[in-house]
C-alpha cells in the first residue's frame, strides 16, 4: 500500500492491537475516549510515540465526542467540550499527529432553527483548538456525522477561514444520512479533505462493515478521492480485527 493508511485503534487496546499494526505497516488513529484521557499515562503515550517513530510509522487522533458539542447553547456543556479537547490537544504534543478528527456537534433536528447560533458559538471554541494544534504542527478536520448534506460544514470551514481546519469525510455516515450524492458532497468540499474514514453499510444502522458488504459505491469514492484529494489520509474504520484483515485485502488495489 503506498497511499498513507491508518487503521482504528482505541488508545485502552494499544497494547493488545498494535503489534498488529506494525506487522501490517499500518498507522494507528488513536481514539480516546473520555475515560481513557482521564487516565492517560504520559510516559505511556511518549513510549508509543516513540515506538511509531522508530518503525516509521505516523498516527491520527480521532477526539472525544459523546455528548459533547463545541456550539452547544448550554454554556456548561461547551466549558465540557473544550475541557476534553484540551486534555486530547495534551495528547497529541506527546504524539505528534498527521490530523486529528473532531466532530462538530451539529444536527439539524436542535438546532435547524439555530443555525446561525450554533455556528457563532462553534467557531470561538475551533480557533482555540487551531492555536494548540499550529503548536503542534498538525491538522483539524471536522467530520460529517448526521449532516445530510455539506452546507454546514461548509459554514463551518468558512467563518474559521484556517489552512489547517479541514474536512474528515466520513463515507459511511454519508451513505446513511445523504441527501444529496457523493459528487454534489465532493463538488462542495472534496478540495477541503484532509482525512477520509472508510466503512460499509446498507444505509439502515451504522455497521462499520468491510468495503463491499454494503450499499457505498467505492468504485465512485476513490475516483473523486483521486480528483479532488489524492493526498489525504486513508482511515480503515473497522471496529473488530476481522473486518479490519477484510477491509485491507478488499482495498488494497485501491490504496497503491
Amino acid at each position: 500500500m503506498t497511499k498513507r493508511v491508518f487503521a482504528h485503534l482505541p488508545y485502552p487496546q494499544i497494547d493488545e492491537h498494535l503489534p498488529f499494526f506494525l506487522e501490517r505497516r499500518l498507522n494507528p488513529e488513536f481514539f480516546f475516549s473520555a475515560d481513557a484521557l482521564d487516565a492517560l499515562d504520559p510516559t505511556r503515550l511518549a513510549a508509543a510515540a516513540a515506538l511509531l517513530k522508530s518503525e516509521g510509522l505516523s498516527c491520527t487522533i480521532h477526539a472525544p465526542f459523546m455528548d459533547l458539542n463545541p456550539g452547544s447553547l448550554e454554556r456548561m456543556l461547551r466549558d465540557a467540550t473544550m475541557h476534553r479537547f484540551s486534555q486530547v490537544l495534551e495528547a497529541a504534543q506527546r504524539l505528534r499527529p498527521e490530523v486529528m478528527v473532531f466532530h462538530p456537534g451539529f444536527d439539524r433536528w436542535r438546532y435547524g432553527e439555530a443555525t446561525g447560533q450554533w455556528l457563532d458559538l462553534s467557531v470561538p471554541v475551533w480557533r482555540k483548538v487551531l492555536e494548540s494544534a499550529g503548536e503542534i504542527g498538525t491538522v483539524i478536520a471536522v467530520e460529517n456525522i448526521f449532516e445530510e448534506e455539506p452546507s454546514t460544514l461548509e459554514l463551518l470551514l468558512e467563518a474559521v477561514d484556517a489552512p489547517n481546519f479541514r474536512h474528515c469525510f466520513d463515507v459511511g455516515h454519508w451513505n446513511l444520512f445523504k441527501k444529496v450524492g457523493m459528487e454534489e458532497w465532493f463538488e462542495a468540499l472534496g478540495t477541503r479533505i484532509a482525512e477520509v474514514h472508510i466503512h460499509d453499510n446498507g444505509g439502515a444502522r451504522d455497521d462499520h462493515a468491510p468495503p463491499g458488504q454494503g450499499a457505498i459505491d467505492f468504485e465512485l469514492f476513490f475516483r473523486l478521492m483521486e480528483r479532488y484529494a489524492p493526498d489525504a489520509a486513508y482511515t480503515i474504520e473497522a471496529h473488530s480485527k476481522a473486518h479490519l484483515e477484510r477491509s485491507i485485502e478488499v482495498l488494497r488495489p485501491y490504496l497503491r
